[in-house]
């Protein structure tokens, strides 16, 4: 089979790189890494039959939208260019969301105080293929040019929104709690409608802050950072470093994932500049669908439903039997499993070897595989983490949410610059127009 590279695929097909791997995304082409590991190679004879074949007439036109956050390869995505699986393993959130909201980073610390950290602006070849991995130089991440900050949120504003949460009940899912917090966030913040980029970071820094803050604490912190405070107010057991540490992979590892539902709508919203908490709570409407982050609290009825690993085969035959899907299992993207869920299952059984938790979750992907259904996704690994650790119903969508804020403000940031709005256009269906 002859592979081609992915400047001569393009210049075949007539479309920008953006949309090569847009098919990539979908099944439509294949992709390979050459052997040097940094450029994608494209089957020649895929490329040849879909330039012949073209977009069939009644096929309605793809959205493609360039960006230059995230790229998805074959079981893993990079953040502006750098392996998100080896940033979740080495690098504290903070770092990785001002790594997104930089639109030309050269530089990560993972030493660096994740309260003021920052990402000075460099030069980032546009040319570059998207799903090579770069490796960014480590440096104390605070050069002049930086634009970091703390990460806090003013104490009027936290009592303002925890307020605003008294009147709920008590058992309200914590991603409910975060959509009350970001409305009375907003309406306390004057600068919302600067949306610069300098500005948009320092409203993500203070709105993830706020979100955190501003849960019911359930025990005692054990450090300043986002992971440290988000465990508080998530789990009322004190957090162990190892399991503090797969919470923070988690952040970083669920910070962005390309145009996934949440963040198409993000954009869009960003388009029409509505301001970064509008956009933030468009997200998070979003999110909370079971086929999108609603999934981790779908995984988390399941593994609880598996009291011991010998009863995994019914949990999982009863779903089979109502033609539901399994939730935590099975990807869009990545047919072949999901690298972002073999990364924190790998934290989370390093952290607790041996917990009863981590048996049934072993059955359930077992009997997955005796079926030949999907393979474990990220949602799953969240479902694990949330159960060992004994948090909250609902803790799995609340970390999603809290880490997927930092891409969609950096998307936001590339949609005020844009400046234009994203329209769709819909192939009517309808009755005959009269």
């Amino acid at each position: 089979m002859e592979w081609i590279d992915a400047a001569t695929a393009a210049e075949r097909l007539g479309v920008k790189p953006a949309t090569l791997y847009a098919y990539v995304s979908r099944g439509v082409l294949r992709r390979r890494h050459a052997d040097d590991g940094r450029r994608s190679l494209f089957s020649a004879e895929e490329v040849e039959r879909l330039a012949r074949r073209g977009r069939p007439r009644s096929q309605p036109p793809e959205l493609v939208i360039e960006s230059a956050v995230t790229a998805l390869g074959v079981d893993r995505h990079y953040y502006r260019g750098a392996d998100a699986l080896e940033l979740a393993r080495t690098h504290p959130f903070e770092t990785v969301a001002t790594w997104l909201w930089t639109p030309t980073p050269t530089t990560l610390s993972a030493s660096a105080d994740p309260a003021t950290l920052s990402c000075p602006p460099a030069t980032l070849s546009a040319s570059a293929d998207p799903a090579t991995p770069s490796r960014p130089p480590h440096s104390d991440g605070r050069e002049s040019g930086g634009d970091g900050g703390p990460w806090r949120c003013e104490e009027g504003a936290l009592r303002a929104a925890a307020e605003a949460q008294r009147a709920l009940p008590a058992d309200l899912l914590p991603l409910d709690r975060l959509q009350v917090i970001t409305t009375v966030l907003g309406a306390s913040d004057s600068l919302r409608f600067q949306l610069d980029r300098a500005s948009v970071a320092a409203t993500g820094r203070r709105l993830v802050a706020g979100l955190v803050d501003a849960l019911p604490e359930l025990s005692e912190p054990t450090g300043e950072t986002i992971a440290a405070r988000l465990w508080s107010r998530l789990c009322p057991n004190p957090a162990t470093p190892a399991l503090l540490d797969a919470l923070r992979a988690a952040l970083v590892l669920l910070a962005d994932h390309e145009l996934a539902a949440s963040t198409l709508a993000a954009r869009v919203a960003a388009s029409a500049k509505a301001d970064p908490y509008a956009v933030v709570l468009t997200g998070l409407g979003v999110l909370g669908g079971p086929l999108h982050g609603g999934a981790s609290y779908g995984a988390e009825r399941l593994l609880r439903e598996v009291a011991e690993p010998g009863q995994a085969a019914r949990a999982v035959a009863e779903r089979v039997r109502r033609g539901e899907r399994v939730p935590g299992f099975g990807h869009s993207v990545y047919k072949n499993g999901d690298g972002r869920g073999a990364v924190l299952l790998d934290l989370v059984e390093r952290a607790v070897p041996g917990n009863d938790r981590i048996a049934a979750a072993e059955a359930l992907a077992a009997e997955m595989r005796r079926r030949r259904l999907p393979e474990r996704n990220v949602d799953f690994a969240l479902a694990v983490l949330t159960a060992v650790a004994g948090m909250i119903p609902g803790a799995g969508e609340a970390i999603f949410a809290v880490a997927r804020v930092a891409g969609w403000l950096a998307h936001a940031i590339e949609e005020y610059e844009r400046g234009a709005l994203l329209r769709l256009r819909a192939s009517y269906t309808g009755p005959p127009i009269r």
